[in-house]
């Protein structure tokens, strides 16, 4: 746990940056514990987040939390964002800086995958102006099939079972 408080204030700052060659061992590794393998599963699409563009933060050396996305058209899928310290704006420095790279790749809408016992998650990107588009009820039995180590209870003991699909509209911030 790092803390945050007076001890580390103007010692050391959260800094975001592009993931390194580096970074992505971590990043497997980070995916493996949190999606049970190295790859993942979001719709009909699998994807491997050690080998997608993303972005990393960091407070000095130790790394703090990950995003990851893959771009198709004018849709930008966060395929992977996680954050090692929980309301300390890890995540929200991750999305905007995906944010900011998809619209500099004309993306126009913003798309994310989340199961449904995630509720932190959902209430993380409702905040953020994402809303649900779409909910595909039984679609982890789909995911299962391709990993069987998916677990079937999941936070709060919440059943997993269904995918929510909460999208963005993605505009430039006017100045």
């Amino acid at each position: 746990m790092i803390f945050f408080g007076p001890t580390n204030a103007g010692k050391l700052r959260m800094k975001v940056s592009l993931l390194s060659d580096d970074d992505r061992t971590w990043v497997k590794e980070r995916t493996e514990l949190l999606f049970g393998g190295e790859f993942v599963v979001s719709g009909n699409e699998v994807h491997d987040p050690h080998k997608l563009p993303g972005f990393i933060v960091t407070l000095g050396r130790e790394r703090l939390g990950v995003a990851t996305y893959h771009v198709v058209g004018e849709e930008c899928e966060l395929v992977s964002i996680d954050s090692l310290s929980q309301f300390c704006g890890v995540g929200s420095m991750l999305l905007e800086k995906v944010e900011e790279t998809a619209l500099s790749l004309g993306c126009t809408r913003m798309m994310t995958i989340v199961p449904n016992d995630n509720l932190d998650a959902h209430r993380f990107f409702q905040r953020r102006g994402f809303v649900l588009k779409r909910v595909r009820i039984g679609g982890m039995t789909k995911i299962r099939l391709l990993k069987p180590n998916v677990p079937r209870e999941g936070y709060y003991g919440i059943p997993v079972r269904d995918e929510f699909d909460f999208e963005k509209t993605l505009e430039a911030k006017s100045e």
